[in-house]
């Protein structure tokens, strides 16, 4: 303590001000710190504007995206399994998955957390996740744990039992979602490890593009596939609903500061501008390979650019945001081709080729334009831009390989259950009819 005041005395000599009342505030005990903890009120109003943008993205810009690509005797299968999803996972999160999400699952066990806060017991009105209610941060973090699994509707529709899709999900949202959740955003290893995931490049885009991958290739190809399929029923849905999941993109990636500040503005304008890029590179290729640019190419551009600024929105600035977007689109364009026609999968709507591609590519992307050089945030004390690629390579890797086996894990369980893929006279009368008794068209 002596030597405290020698130094206080001496700062006070000098006029250090500020330095003493920094100095000061370290004497304070740890509990009177703890209690002048305060809300504030700009970052709630922010975080919780963001849970309402990143809602609208699933329903229903998700919904229309994805129902606009179908044919139109499965539109509102479509509309139904995000639906159902959201609910699903709405009460699966209250049960327990938000606890074993981001509570701490105690050092025997750093793969997934605890149950001390299943049906947000400990909860009240007043408690504070850093100062914002942690009531709010619930509800943003279950907007991430809605779409998630809603991303992957997009690689088995016109095919899938409805029961199934509803097991498959349920169980995916506890088994892949949730440790990953904890891994990246809970304490978790990668954590630890300082992986760079702002908005969910490893935690929802990886897990969905490669779950989506797995599960196409034990549930089987649609109907005609490759050689006669349908072409989208409606590519207006299809961009009305692109254009409500970029808007909701600012509350997905620049939301993820969790405070009204420079790191949220960032992250919103290189978000746009990896949108804008990647949409532009789309559809310059696609018009140059075949003569014609589409509104479904240059909308699934703005997806694949959104999805790959994903990871990095909070680490990088404008140039990262337009050499992301640009890698983005060129990256996620020849990634379709290379799944349906080298792998010959039937991913209908593109998840792991736009989704799990771009969550990926960003993920590494980020360990390089976080450099302060590139206009970045810089890296942690020690670390070299070497050292952080090889930890994002690391995060890639073991998301990667936990999704990929937990999920053909699900699938098995859910294809035992209750069947997996839907009768071939049921996808022929279309799943809207066979599963639901109603059609969106009457004529």
């Amino acid at each position: 303590m002596k030597r405290m005041d020698s130094n206080l005395a001496e700062l006070c000599r000098k006029g250090g001000v500020a330095l003493v009342l920094a100095a000061l505030t370290m004497m304070v005990p740890e509990t009177a710190a703890a209690e002048e903890a305060k809300l504030s009120g700009a970052n709630t109003a922010w975080v919780l504007t963001s849970t309402a943008l990143v809602l609208f993205m699933t329903l229903p810009g998700l919904a229309l995206f994805y129902g606009g690509l179908v044919q139109s005797k499965n539109v509102l299968s479509v509309f139904m399994q995000c639906f159902a999803i959201a609910c699903l996972m709405s009460v699966l999160w209250l049960f327990g998955a938000y606890s074993l999400a981001f509570t701490d699952g105690g050092a025997a066990n750093p793969l997934i957390g605890g149950i001390s806060k299943m049906f947000l017991k400990g909860v009240s009105f007043d408690t504070l996740s850093g100062d914002i209610p942690e009531s709010v941060f619930f509800m943003f973090q279950m907007t991430f744990a809605i779409i998630t699994p809603a991303l992957i509707v997009g690689a088995y529709p016109e095919r899938m039992r409805f029961s199934a899709v509803l097991l498959f999900s349920g169980l995916w949202l506890l088994l892949v979602y949730a440790p990953v959740t904890h891994w990246v955003w809970g304490g978790g290893w990668l954590a630890d490890l300082g992986v760079f995931d702002f908005a969910g490049g490893l935690v929802v885009h990886a897990t969905a593009g490669t779950s989506a991958l797995v599960l196409v290739k034990l549930l089987g190809d649609r109907q005609g596939f490759p050689t006669q399929l349908h072409p989208p029923h409606s590519p207006g849905l299809t961009m009305m609903g692109a254009a409500m999941l970029w808007v909701g993109w600012f509350g997905f990636n620049a939301g993820s500061a969790l405070a009204a500040g420079g790191s949220a503005g960032m992250a919103m304008t290189v978000t746009h501008v990896s949108a804008a890029t990647a949409s532009l590179v789309w559809v310059i290729i696609e018009w140059q390979k075949f003569g014609k640019p589409s509104l479904v190419g240059i909308v699934t551009g703005t997806i694949a650019g959104l999805a790959t600024i994903t990871p990095a929105s909070g680490f990088v600035g404008p140039l990262g945001g337009f050499c992301i977007g640009l890698a983005g689109g060129v990256g996620c364009y020849y990634a379709v081709a290379f799944v349906k026609e080298r792998m010959k999968l039937d991913d209908s709507l593109d998840v792991f080729a736009v989704h799990g591609v771009g969550g990926m590519l960003g993920t590494f992307l980020a360990g390089i334009f976080a450099a302060t050089s590139l206009g970045g945030v810089g890296y942690a004390d020690g670390v070299t831009m070497g050292g952080q690629v090889v930890t994002q390579v690391i995060g890639i890797v073991a998301t990667v390989v936990w999704s990929a086996v937990v999920t053909w894990i699900i699938v098995k369980i859910a294809e035992g259950a209750v069947g997996l893929r839907a009768t071939d006279d049921e996808i022929t009368e279309g799943l809207d009819l066979s599963y639901h008794g109603e059609r969106d068209y009457n004529f």
